[in-house]
């Protein structure tokens, strides 16, 4: 009994270790990489025509890798593989990939879009993309709080705006919802110049005040606060990974030490039994 589940630990540690291993994660994400070129190649209906079926070969042996390597990592993490949500998410696209798109399936388009998805995995194979989109993720109750204080911003100045240049430019700032729409794209600095600003200012000689303190407001404070809160996410997420990382090596070189020395217990075991059995030949021997 013991020495089964030591066998099966030793086995889901070894499996832990080739899905872990760099050259596995490099072929998987060289496999996301040719799936993903596959499914943007396969919108053309002229290459369909002529390779239609080895592309959908193609796909069929990229889906059966992933599938593959699922089924690995969940043996060798066991329940543990869910607490991470990069796993459910790995496991979410997969599993939409076993989908089939033929058949019964086959009038749901929504399927076939979603094969889509799995370029997605990109992104938990590069710990780059990973680390910007935890970022991202856990800059949200900040970067909420930065949106609230743009969107007062753009209400006073919708209401000055509507107030000071409605009768004139009803297209562009004519009510509250024209004058936020038009203080958009002047926020994103799209043709806000000769678009929009002279052709006011042209009326009105004072609006460069308007138009120039609602873009050093909303342009360059407000959005380089956001910015800033999720450049300082990605360091500190950035942080933690190394930490974990380093935790990691500790604990699989505690995995190896523990290893060895049951290892060299089972040896250890061995030799004692030979001992004895040798003590005993000598006993009955001399009796």
């Amino acid at each position: 009994m013991f020495i089964n589940e030591f066998c099966r630990k030793r086995l889901r540690n070894r499996i832990k270790r080739f899905v872990e291993n760099q050259v596995f994660q490099n072929f998987i994400l060289a496999v996301i990489i040719l799936n993903s070129i596959l499914l943007g190649v396969m919108t053309y209906p002229q290459i369909m025509a002529s390779f239609g079926d080895v592309m959908h070969l193609i796909c069929n042996i990229c889906v059966g890798i992933f599938t593959v390597e699922i089924v690995l990592k969940l043996y060798a993490y066991g329940r543990k593989f869910f607490k991470s949500g990069w796993n459910n998410f790995d496991f979410i696209i997969v599993l939409i990939s076993l989908v089939p798109t033929a058949g019964p399936f086959s009038s749901f388009r929504v399927f076939r879009i979603l094969r889509a998805l799995r370029a997605l995995r990109l992104i938990t194979q590069l710990d780059k993309l990973r680390v910007i989109v935890q970022a991202i993720v856990d800059s949200i109750p900040n970067v909420a709080w930065a949106s609230g204080l743009l969107l007062i911003i753009f209400y006073i100045f919708s209401i000055m705006g509507t107030t000071l240049f409605a009768a004139d430019f009803p297209d562009w700032f004519g009510s509250i919802g024209k004058s936020m729409y038009t203080l958009f794209q002047v926020m994103t600095l799209e043709s806000w110049s000769m678009g929009i600003a002279r052709p006011v200012i042209a009326l009105h000689s004072y609006a460069w005040v308007y138009f120039v303190s609602f873009i050093l407001v909303s342009s360059f404070i407000v959005m380089n606060v956001i910015v800033g809160v999720v450049v300082n996410a990605i360091s500190e997420i950035s942080a933690d990974i190394k930490k974990e990382k380093e935790a990691v090596k500790i604990r699989n070189h505690k995995q190896d030490l523990s290893t060895e020395f049951m290892k060299l217990k089972e040896q250890m075991d061995v030799v004692s039994k030979l001992i004895e059995a040798q003590n005993n030949s000598k006993t009955g021997y001399m009796k």
